[in-house]
């Protein structure tokens, strides 16, 4: 048996479409432009990158764009007052500012002068807590493209068994409570977990988020799960480069699964697509305008 690979590229093409349909109605049906502004402080290279993306499949859907680069020693106190401005801004409906930060900036501090109704990344301690609380939020980019791709392979995952390998606040937290608002039975796994082959192995889902380089083996793996890889790591090869793998050996679990995502071209294709439906649903809560269909 070889797995079904997820194509997540496809898949975010088609969604992204789906948000620029919905962006020219609510400009047409409201009058109505959303509007991102990406917040970016420092050079780190792959945060220019993402950036860059964010930007250019901001204008793509049709969404106006606003970059704000800083430099890396500037002060807390502007970076607040940027902020502050952006909040207050009636054409800014979601406010992005890419992490990491440098040092000596207090990233929960930032995160925390964000107005929660423009917080597109969904880690704003209100939206958090209203995700846990299982009422509506914006949710975290990363979580929500597992979802869709999931739901890809599965209309429905409810009574699913599903296991999320990693706790973090930007994935594997969130994750868990949009599994539970799907009506799946979640384990939360980590680098603590006793046994974790064996929990693993028990499920139906799993979702690998633990930053550790091809972790999760074959025989990890129970025959047709549905393996959804959230990690990106860098190798070193025998020509002196490096190349991109995932948490899942991907080679051998592709044998025994029923469907997997690959890295690249998985999970990290629909990050910016899911920024794009949080950007879109933030200025339709903001307007008062109907939810969109996306």
């Amino acid at each position: 048996m070889t797995a079904r690979i997820i194509d997540g590229k496809t898949i975010a093409a088609e969604l992204r479409a789906r948000v620029a349909d919905e962006v020219a109605r609510v400009k047409r049906e409201h009058n109505l432009l959303p509007g991102l502004a990406v917040v970016l402080v420092g050079n780190d290279p792959a945060s220019e990158v993402y950036v860059r993306s964010k930007h250019t499949q901001t204008q793509a859907a049709g969404m106006a764009s606003f970059e704000h680069k800083l430099p890396a020693d500037v002060s807390q106190d502007e970076l607040l007052a940027l902020i502050a401005r952006l909040n207050r801004d009636p054409a800014v409906h979601g406010i992005l500012v890419q992490l990491p930060l440098p040092k000596g900036l207090h990233t929960e501090t930032i995160i925390n002068a964000i107005d929660p109704a423009k917080d597109v990344d969904g880690l704003h301690p209100h939206n958090a807590g209203r995700l846990a609380g299982g009422f509506a939020a914006l949710s975290p980019c990363t979580p929500l493209g597992c979802i869709i791709l999931t739901k890809s392979v599965h209309a429905s995952i409810e009574g699913m068994n599903a296991i999320v390998i990693g706790r973090s606040n930007l994935v594997g937290r969130p994750l868990l409570q949009l599994l539970l608002n799907e009506n799946a039975t979640v384990t939360i796994a980590h680098s603590r977990s006793r046994d974790l082959p064996e929990l693993t192995r028990r499920a139906d889902l799993v979702y690998a988020a633990v930053g550790r380089p091809e972790m999760v083996r074959a025989d990890w793996v129970k025959p047709g799960a549905t393996v959804i890889d959230v990690g990106i790591n860098r190798l070193p090869t025998t020509e002196g480069k490096t190349r991109l793998v995932g948490d899942v050996a991907f080679e051998e679990v592709r044998r025994v699964a029923g469907a997997i995502t690959p890295v690249p071209g998985g999970v990290g294709q629909m990050t910016v697509a899911c920024l794009l439906v949080n950007t879109l649903r933030a200025a339709c809560a903001i307007a008062g305008a109907p939810k969109p269909a996306v």
